[in-house]
């Protein structure tokens, strides 16, 4: 019979989302990966920059791994901002913690499949400390397996090109293949998050109904989000993310307070400009706040008190 060292109750982080310079990374291979396909890369686009599809494949290489009977974390590639862990337990709900080194706590809700996911170590360097815990009954959970893990960033860059937990993704979604297609007329990285940014406040639909009624530990699925052309703010910014990472630009999703409502939006970096991580509209020279939810619902006058007030944004997870 399986020891517990201790019981907890975790506070589980509900995600009731009612509101609503330098070098980048090389791949994996020091070059551009691609999918196989002739059809699904357009060799030539009617832009300069070219729209490739870019898509980082994540790995457990199994030289640094900690494991027990129930849980496995694979931190071979921490460097590049993310770990893999899988569970292998029995337990029939299990969530997974990342404390980092500022302090703050990540709060996942796992697979059961006894398979790899992705996980962003999105604080900096330092020491993160990983754990998953199984449930006992309510919102009381047990240590299955923790371990600590040193991490030393190759850039700030990374984690945010690669697929995760949130951000789910890889060369074959409809979500990949429809960024590749608003990718091909636009001159620069920038060109390409406006137009990425334009179809969906304008294809996706806020789905008030879905707002009022999600479950703590929801995850988005980005090709449901784009076939069905509604979703709530962590749709929004879950499917934006997939569609501008896999064409090569870093972009967190992050979670927060927009007022008084639990919200989720998304920055960029882009070479030439650094972190953009307010944008709600483009004139051709500059952006005011991206927030993809609020753009494709709110009216010109609410977009304008919200860029007048610095405080109504306030971020506490980057992913």
């Amino acid at each position: 019979m399986k020891r517990y060292r201790y019981l907890l109750s975790l506070i589980v982080l509900s995600l009731s989302f009612v509101a609503c310079g330098d070098q980048l990374p090389a791949y994996s291979d020091g070059t551009v990966q691609e999918s196989g396909s002739s059809e699904a890369i357009a060799k030539e686009s009617k832009g300069t920059r070219s729209n490739s599809i870019r898509v980082l494949t994540p790995e457990a290489s199994g030289s640094e791994v900690y494991s027990n009977d129930d849980a496995t974390i694979d931190a071979s590639n921490s460097s590049d901002g993310y770990v893999m862990v899988k569970y292998t337990g029995s337990a029939a709900k299990v969530r997974m913690l990342i404390e980092t080194p500022a302090g703050n706590t990540y709060n996942y809700l796992m697979d059961l499949d006894g398979t790899y996911d992705v996980y962003p170590l999105s604080e900096g360097n330092g020491t993160y400390k990983i754990g998953v815990y199984e449930n006992l009954q309510g919102d009381q959970y047990a240590v299955a397996f923790t371990q600590s893990v040193n991490v030393t960033l190759k850039d700030e860059y990374s984690m945010y090109l690669y697929p995760n937990a949130y951000v789910n993704f890889d060369a074959s979604s409809a979500a990949v293949k429809k960024g590749q297609e608003l990718a091909a007329s636009a001159n620069s990285d920038l060109e390409v998050v406006q137009n990425v940014y334009k179809y969906i406040t304008k294809n996706i639909s806020y789905d008030q109904q879905k707002a009022d009624t999600v479950q703590t530990g929801y995850i988005p699925k980005v090709d449901n989000t784009l076939a069905s052309g509604k979703g709530i703010c962590f749709d929004y910014a879950s499917l934006m993310g997939a569609m501008l990472r896999s064409q090569g630009i870093p972009t967190r999703l992050e979670i927060g307070y927009a007022g008084t409502e639990y919200h989720a939006w998304i920055s960029v970096y882009i070479k030439d400009s650094g972190w953009i991580d307010k944008i709600i509209q483009f004139d051709g020279k500059s952006w005011t706040m991206m927030d993809p939810t609020l753009a494709s619902y709110a009216s010109s006058s609410t977009v304008k008190k919200y860029l007048n007030d610095d405080t109504y944004y306030q971020l506490k997870f980057k992913y």
